[in-house]
């Protein structure tokens, strides 16, 4: 298997940024690890503070423990600041996943072209020799 398909399976499957540390691209790897890390803290704090929300109605007794009730709350939308950061957040994620996996192939495709060209006869003079 060529280093572009493992570096892309890596970033489609793993995380994103993954395949760029498989090809040694260390920066461009940890750029798209930290704006998807950040992507899903964003995303995972508002399911954390939404669901402790929830329970909390529940213990007052203003939400049914009832599974109808709880899922009919959960699926109301999300207003103002909190939507307008889980859309963002949303948004980077998929970006950033998006982002890795076309780089990966890329830089992947051009190591593989490179390494297929090393194997060929060298054109240009050694050492000043004509």
């Amino acid at each position: 298997m060529s280093k572009a398909i493992k570096a892309v399976m890596l970033s489609a499957l793993v995380f994103p940024g993954s395949g760029h540390f498989y090809l040694k691209r260390f920066k461009g790897g940890a750029v798209l690890a930290g704006a998807a890390l950040l992507a899903l803290y964003v995303l995972v704090s508002k399911a954390v503070e939404r669901a402790l929300v929830i329970s909390d109605r529940i213990q007052r007794g203003e939400i049914a423990p009832d599974i109808a009730a709880i899922s009919e709350y959960v699926s109301r939308q999300s207003a103002g600041n909190e939507a307008q950061s889980i859309n963002l957040a949303t948004a980077v994620l998929i970006i950033a996943w998006l982002i890795g996996i076309i780089q990966a192939y890329r830089i992947g495709r051009s190591m593989d072209s490179g390494a297929a060209g090393t194997d060929s006869v060298e054109t240009w003079p050694k050492n000043g020799s004509k």
